[in-house]
């Protein structure tokens, strides 16, 4: 069975790309008061952050050091040969 095509109502696609400008707009105006109120207060936890960060890099990036599963395969060789 053939479906018919949709039409796409030109007036609802402009007012979805109009709301994503008005959108990006106030997303920046926001951004820009939020940055510049808060600077101050963003820039004196930096060290703190800097700090925070060694500890967490350790932990994320070395899993937790000695919880590897090596295997040894020279003893699983042996058995292998001798039998």
């Amino acid at each position: 069975m053939n479906q018919p095509e949709q039409e796409h109502d030109p007036h609802c696609t402009a007012h979805q790309g109009r709301s994503r400008w008005v959108f990006i707009g106030f997303a920046l105006v926001a951004g820009y008061f939020l940055f510049t109120e808060h600077r101050a207060h963003v820039i004196a936890v930096l060290p703190y952050l800097l700090l925070a960060a060694c500890p967490l890099m350790h932990l994320f990036m070395h899993h937790g050091h000695g919880h590897h599963h090596h295997t040894d395969h020279s003893q699983q060789d042996k058995k292998g040969s001798a039998e």
